[in-house]
């Protein structure tokens, strides 16, 4: 992990661009007017922002470093430090590109280290661990709860799963392209990704899904549907994914529309010419 990135990210600062148009016509009376102001002397103290701009770009420079702590998942952190580290940034001497810079800022009563990404690659590393372990706790709860309930099953792997309706004998292989349609959920209930309604069946291919798309819906023919528990392990795992923790269960509603199945291609001849 970069730290020193995600700082250098997070500090910066979207400038807007600004246009600037020109009269394509006009007389010459006014063309000499233009060049005549154009040569008056300009205040540079009249170019600067008033108090107004400067607070709301003051508030929102903080919005974006918010969002930055919201989005590593930084927890409570000590709001009056990360201003005072702020500050001591923006008065700081020196040329940030020396690698002698960083080294005039120290904050470490009880700690040691050399250098402020030591710090914070061990927070976030300590963040990530306390997240994983965690969640590792809620989804060993939740399946084996789960696991109880009437209609349930559960294979080798892990994977739970109640088939709603078996659907006809033609079931995908592991590499068949499948039209479905479906809902995820989280352990909470929240629904993270599906198809809406009226939406034509989506086109997947179960070698490029999750392993618990893949083993479960072999289960079901063409035309069936499942409810599928899927374990982290089958699922997005330590890593997690967009709007997923790591360490998650999904559960997803699968109707399967229709099945494509896979053909090989015939392997080239070696003796046929291009």
């Amino acid at each position: 992990m970069r730290t020193n990135k995600f700082f250098a990210a997070a500090l910066a600062l979207s400038v807007a661009a600004v246009a600037c148009t020109s009269k394509t016509e006009g007389t010459e009376a006014e063309a000499l007017e233009e060049g005549i102001q154009a040569e008056k002397p300009v205040n540079p103290a009249e170019l600067l922002p008033g108090k107004a701009l400067i607070d709301s770009a003051s508030y929102y420079m903080g919005l974006n470093f918010g969002m930055q702590v919201k989005n590593y998942d930084m927890g409570n952190v000590n709001w009056s430090l990360m201003l005072k580290g702020m500050k001591d940034a923006a008065n700081s001497k020196g040329d940030f590109r020396d690698s002698a810079f960083i080294y005039q800022f120290k904050y470490n009563p009880g700690e040691q280290f050399s250098t402020f990404n030591q710090t914070l690659d061990k927070f976030m590393r300590m963040r990530r661990d306390y997240k994983l372990a965690v969640n590792a706790q809620k989804e060993e709860k939740f399946l084996a709860e789960n696991a109880k309930k009437e209609g349930v099953q559960v294979t080798e792997s892990g994977l739970q799963y109640i088939i709603e309706e078996a659907g006809s004998e033609l079931k995908p292989g592991p590499k068949d392209t499948v039209y479905v349609l479906y809902k995820g959920t989280l352990p909470d209930g929240k629904v993270f990704d599906e198809t809406k309604e009226g939406a034509e069946p989506v086109r997947m291919m179960l070698n490029r899904v999750v392993k618990g798309w893949t083993e479960g819906l072999q289960l079901i023919g063409e035309g069936g549907k499942i409810k599928l528990f899927i374990p982290s392990k089958l699922g997005y795992g330590e890593r997690g994914t967009n709007g997923i923790e790591p360490n998650t269960p999904l559960t997803f509603d699968v109707q399967l529309t229709s099945v494509k199945p896979f053909v090989e291609k015939p392997a080239a001849d070696p003796k046929k010419k291009k």
